[in-house]
Parts: C-alpha cells; structure tokens; sequence
C-alpha cells in the first residue's frame, strides 16, 4: 500500500466515523473505491481500535506499576471514551455481522476478546482459543458495565474466569 492509499483509507474512515457521529447505528456507506463491502469496511474501523488498543496497553504495562487488570481496564475505558463513536460502530455493527453468521466479524471480536484476556493476566497462551476469548469476552462486559471503581484486583481474576 502506497502512502496515497494509507491516506484515502484514513480519510475515508474519518468520514465515515463523521458520519455515524449522530447514529452509529445507522447503515454504513463504504467508499466503493477502496472498500469492497460494509464488512470490508468494519474489518479496517475494527483494525483502527485495535491498533490504538494494543498500542496504548503496550504503552501502559510499560509505564504503569498496577496490576495487569486495572491497567487493561483503565487503558480501555479511557479509548472508548476518546473514540466514542468508533466503539459505538463497532458495538452496533460489528456484533451484530458475528451474530449473523460473519466469520470475519466473529474471528474480530474474538480476537479483541482474546488480547483483552492474555494482556490482562485472565488467560494463558497455553489455553484454547476459544476458552480465551471467552474470559475475554467476560472482561469485557465487565469493563463495560462496572463503575470505574467496581474492577479490584483479584476479585475481578476470579469474577472473568468464573463467568
């Protein structure tokens, strides 16, 4: 990929990202020119959040001393916050291609779960995938639902594997 194309595609995510500011739930329209599908489409918005994920926890279990837990919960509350509507996309969009059968958007999710559960210390490399991103999918609802002060460490351990 040129750098031209690197740029079209940013500038055509940020489009659409502007425009699902007032309905993330709304039907996408992907530039033709560069996205094959609305799946294609989701596939690059899901790549974004996980590049700006994997990089910030990166950043985080290298500067911060916390436990593994809260530095993931903390790293990922503080992205969804800055990138409200790109979660918004996602949670609406997303979810909902895996649940009708996309396996793309379902490997996605799975994946996001899985580096949620092994960054966090939830999982071991040595698990089944699936039992991964099952713990990591558990984590998540759990970031997502619980007051920021609710995620302790150890009872949160013992609260994604038990669910």
């Amino acid at each position: 990929m040129s750098w031209t194309d690197f740029y079209r595609r940013r500038d055509a995510l940020d489009a659409v990202l502007r425009e699902a500011a007032d309905d993330p739930s709304a039907p996408l329209t992907p530039d033709r020119g560069l996205f094959a599908d609305e799946g294609e489409l989701l596939l690059a918005l899901h790549y974004r959040w996980m590049r700006a994920l994997t990089g910030r926890l990166g950043v985080a279990l290298e500067s911060e001393t916390d436990d593994r837990v809260e530095i993931v919960t903390r790293t990922w509350r503080a992205l969804a916050a800055e990138q409200p509507v790109l979660r918004a996309v996602l949670d609406a969009h997303l979810s909902s291609a895996a649940a009708a059968g996309s396996v793309e958007a379902t490997e996605a999710v799975e994946r996001e779960h899985r580096v949620v559960a092994l960054t966090a210390g939830l999982a071991e490399l040595s698990e089944a995938a699936d039992e991964i991103a099952r713990v990591g999918a558990a984590f998540t609802r759990l970031i997502r639902s619980a007051p920021p002060t609710a995620v302790t460490p150890g009872r949160s351990r013992r609260f994604a594997k038990s669910a």
